[in-house]
């Protein structure tokens, strides 16, 4: 689908307010865009980019290194303020719920376990932690109905399920579903529009789609071992989008990991949530 233009892909997002698709190269802090014609923009945000959601008013709210950052509708880019100190912890991925809150989870660069916390930010700018000693958080997102979220702590080595409400939050975390005996461990996700629930497997070189009951019914085997997340996308929400890392790679190996890989599985995605502040 493009060149490996990434160091370590991450976080595809389809949004038509925006004219289409982005994605970030997380480590290097850019969120990356593709347009019609295939050619990609870069834009550098933070250090470290780990979500990026569209705003109802347009523009896009953004995870960065250690906190949450807007960006308004003319591209300027504000940095809240820090959510803590620790330069050892960094945001790693998030996502907006039904009431259009966003969230974003953190993770320690050694990947220390319990380091991380999943924290949102609601519209009016006030900030919550939602979930604490988690290792490396990954994937949220919610059922189409809204009445269910999907969570991944990578070193869990599953994805979880929550209950969701305005009032609760999220609540009664339970198992979902466990990755694939084999290599590879449960990274980004999204959810179709059947309720579906695909996984990428980082380390496991593909996207696995678990039913709504949480058994596997697909695999999507993608050419590069470490596959980091997905979105669907296109002006049908037909296409499924997928992002690859060649983080800790020797130089030469996987040549084609890094790049943005995409295909039709046959099924369709549901709009994006927006963040309404």
């Amino acid at each position: 689908m493009t060149e490996p233009i990434a160091y370590h892909g991450e976080g595809p997002v389809w949004s038509e307010a925006w004219g289409g698709l982005r994605w970030l190269d997380m480590l290097a802090g850019d969120v990356l865009s593709l347009a019609a014609d295939g050619t990609v923009t870069r834009r550098h945000i933070d250090t470290v980019v780990a979500a990026v959601r569209p705003r109802r008013r347009g523009g896009a709210v953004i995870g960065v290194t250690r906190g949450f950052a807007l960006e308004d509708t003319d591209g300027k880019v504000t940095l809240l303020d820090s959510l803590w100190s620790d330069e050892r912890v960094r945001m790693n991925e998030g996502g907006c719920d039904p009431d259009g809150r966003f969230y974003c989870g953190s993770m320690a660069y050694g990947g220390q376990q319990g380091a991380g916390s999943v924290h949102r930010l609601d519209p009016d700018g006030s900030t919550t932690t939602v979930l604490d000693g988690v290792t490396i958080s990954n994937g949220l997102e919610w059922s189409p109905d809204g009445d269910r979220a999907y969570y991944a702590d990578t070193a869990t080595d599953r994805v979880d399920v929550f209950d969701y409400d305005r009032e609760r939050g999220l609540s009664g975390r339970r198992p979902f579903a466990a990755a694939p005996s084999g290599p590879g461990s449960p990274d980004g996700l999204t959810v179709d529009a059947e309720g579906g629930v695909w996984v990428a497997l980082y380390g496991g070189g593909s996207v696995c789609r678990y039913a709504p009951d949480g058994t596997l019914d697909e695999v999507v085997n993608l050419p590069v071992t470490k596959v980091t997340a997905c979105t669907f996308g296109g002006p049908e929400l037909d296409r499924l989008f997928i992002t690859t890392s060649r983080e800790h790679l020797e130089p030469g190996a996987e040549p084609e990991a890094g790049a943005l890989f995409t295909c039709t599985p046959g099924v369709r995605g549901v709009p994006v949530r927006e963040y309404a502040g």
